[in-house]
């Protein structure tokens, strides 16, 4: 699942291919999208110029000028493929933008979950989100107030978008090991001091994964994991058996000895 760093590398992929460009047609090819956007809308679309793409947790906006916003969410399995107008459709695509230069970005999921809606502002298109994972205002304090109250696991907490925007499964799990945080700690009962070693964890969680995101950035980072998808195997750190547990339908991975509740 496409988290934070592969988001942000999409949009790279979408900006550097759309910004500055004129629309000349917005196409939704499947039942889900055409359902959210009128056709009406979407002919209001030809001819806006697209001023700069920009990025709120995992969600994608596009700002056009004088006013507006296209929003798009991978969801599960989203991706950018970028061609030209006219050549053969890439495979499960789900929307395509085509600009008058020819240049066509085509939205495509396996799965078909993704989202493409149009808003009249950034604030119309977002749900309820907390600051991003990388937000230089994020620190102890502000992730304190938005745990406050949450008797819940902060594995389960941090997937919540409204706590801290663009962290999911894999990047949550990994911060925790950074920070020495069991995933089965109440999310209310964490001190300062814990707080403040897991915005760090998330930091550099976020930044190696930045470097290279998996198949969004176009390459591969075998080993960059520490314990995502790692049952069984041996702690970097300490050399302790990996261990798996489910939480809220999610797979976590941690380790007992590093990650002591």
């Amino acid at each position: 699942m496409p988290e934070l760093p592969e988001v942000e590398s999409a949009r790279r992929v979408l900006e550097r291919a759309s910004r500055g460009k004129t629309l000349a047609a917005v196409r939704l090819s499947h039942p889900s999208l055409r359902r959210g956007v009128s056709d009406a809308t979407l002919a209001s679309l030809a001819g806006r110029r697209v001023a700069r793409v920009t990025r709120r947790g995992k969600h994608q906006l596009l700002h056009l000028e004088g006013g507006g916003v296209v929003h798009v969410h991978f969801r599960m399995n989203g991706d950018w493929a970028v061609g030209r107008d006219g050549a053969p459709t890439p495979a499960y695509e789900r929307a395509s933008l085509t600009f008058t230069d020819g240049t066509r970005v085509s939205l495509v999921d396996s799965r078909a979950l993704c989202t493409l809606t149009v808003h009249a502002s950034e604030e119309a298109a977002l749900p309820e989100l907390g600051l991003d994972a990388t937000d230089p205002r994020l620190d102890a304090a502000t992730l304190g107030a938005a745990l406050a109250r949450r008797r819940i696991p902060i594995k389960v907490a941090l997937l919540d978008q409204r706590v801290v925007a663009g962290l999911g499964n894999i990047y949550a799990a990994e911060s925790l090991w950074h920070a020495r945080i069991s995933p089965l700690t109440p999310a209310a009962s964490l001190g300062s001091a814990r707080r403040a070693r897991l915005v760090d964890g998330m930091r550099a969680v976020l930044a190696a994964a930045a470097s290279d995101p998996g198949r969004y950035g176009r390459g591969e980072a075998p080993g960059r994991l520490e314990v995502y998808d790692r049952e069984g195997e041996p702690c970097s750190r300490c050399g302790s058996s990996i261990r798996r547990v489910v939480q809220a339908g999610r797979s976590t991975y941690y380790c007992p000895a590093c990650q002591r509740r």
